[in-house]
């Protein structure tokens, strides 16, 4: 009996604190972000941030795949831009296109960059990370 080879394409992204892996194979179309199906998140900007690639992909990509998005760590945003930054990549490696890797980056790079910008760490007898107490001499 032969079998058929199902291939997954496994990706990661990170995003100030937050994390996402996301898992592509072939199949109908469906998008799950942490078990849950992508069009019936609460949050509207979060789904449409995390659709954009695959609008951009268009209709006939994205009717073929289906992903399962992890996240962790992070806030709302940046768990939407984790997950959006790993299915634009896992989108360009499952394709293996330079057409699609190009409108992801003349869209907007960090798709597939990312953004290393991270929050610095509060220093010792500090209120914040830069902010130091005020000197009165009078």
């Amino acid at each position: 009996m032969a079998e058929q080879q199902k291939t997954v394409i496994i990706t990661s992204a990170r995003r100030k604190m937050a994390r996402a892996r996301c898992y592509l194979t072939s199949g109908k179309g469906r998008v799950y972000i942490n078990d849950t199906p992508l069009e019936i998140l609460p949050i509207e900007v979060f789904r449409m941030k995390i659709m954009e690639p695959l609008l951009l992909a268009g209709q006939n990509i994205a009717s073929s795949i289906d992903a399962r998005i992890y996240t962790s760590g992070g806030g709302v945003m940046g768990q939407a831009d984790a997950a959006r930054m790993a299915l634009a990549r896992a989108l360009v490696k499952f394709t293996g296109s330079k057409e699609l890797e190009q409108i992801y980056k003349a869209y907007d790079r960090t798709m597939l960059a990312g953004d290393p910008r991270q929050t610095e760490s509060e220093k010792w007898m500090r209120y914040s990370a830069r902010r130091w107490r005020q000197k009165a001499y009078r």
